[in-house]
């Protein structure tokens, strides 16, 4: 702001500098509140807490929602915006990450009633951060806390064919008889993802079950997660690739979240 320049004051009259920095540091005040806060904040508790007129609260909350400082959750409380959470994800805070996901990760289990997880790489191995269980009775199990070794899941093969995990040497762990055993049959299976744009396991970490997966962009554009679907894969193999379509189409608006609003394809 220049010199001379005014701002709306919170009584809606046109200040100086000193009224725009009044403005500024009611705002300041307001979102302090909200983001100290251990639980979501109501407009009454702020209103209250800040000693502003409701009409200023009111248009300082809103100008503080326009520029992703705040948001409201669903039941209308303030909590800290987007920006809070995209600082976070830029640094691995994969708490943060999980909670950006979540509406996606609710849009895909919505959509195919299956089990949904996002993974990211936490020490050469694939760790779970989040899940959505399935609303099928018979649904996949928590993998939450559940080593699992990368080239048997569709969420590491993610990770692997994306360069996020490196390749395993030597002979691979089998699991299951339909496990791939050899370096070879999984660079194979691992360019076909990345041909499609998605990962595949049929009973390969357990007979019965199978998933599907897709990598999540982060701000620099590499990729920094995977989220994926499994279930019986009595009801997943035969919609493989329409579950593997949404679960990209849906990595992508994530990943536009991430990037400030750049998608992954042209």
């Amino acid at each position: 702001m220049t010199s001379g320049s005014t701002l709306e004051s919170p009584n809606g009259t046109q200040n100086g500098n000193q009224g725009g920095t009044q403005a500024v540091d009611r705002a300041a005040a307001l979102l302090t509140l909200v983001v100290e806060a251990d639980a979501p904040v109501s407009f009454a508790e702020l209103n209250e807490a800040s000693g502003l007129a409701r009409s200023t609260t009111s248009r300082l909350l809103a100008a503080l929602e326009r520029t992703r400082l705040v948001e409201r959750c669903a039941t209308g409380e303030y909590v800290g915006g987007p920006l809070f959470v995209l600082y976070a994800a830029r640094h691995d805070r994969h708490a943060e990450l999980a909670r950006l996901a979540r509406p996606m990760l609710e849009t895909v289990g919505e959509s195919t009633g299956e089990t949904v997880h996002l993974a990211v790489a936490n020490g050469g191995r694939v760790a779970h951060v989040a899940q959505v269980d399935s609303t099928f009775l018979l649904g996949a199990r928590d993998w939450t806390d559940v080593d699992v070794p990368a080239h048997c899941s569709a969420l590491g093969k993610v990770l692997l064919a994306w360069q996020v995990l490196d390749l395993p040497e030597g002979d691979l762990e089998v699991v299951t008889d339909r496990t791939l055993r050899t370096t070879r049959e999984l660079e194979a299976d691992l360019e076909r993802a990345r041909a499609a744009g998605f990962a595949v396991t049929l009973d390969e970490l357990e007979l019965g079950l199978s998933g599907v997966a897709a990598p999540v962009l982060g701000p620099d554009g590499a990729v920094v997660a995977s989220v994926g679907v499994s279930g019986p894969t009595a009801r997943l193999e035969d919609r493989v690739d329409q579950v593997g379509r949404l679960l990209t189409e849906q990595a992508d608006a994530l990943s536009a979240l991430l990037r400030h609003g750049t998608t992954r394809r042209a």
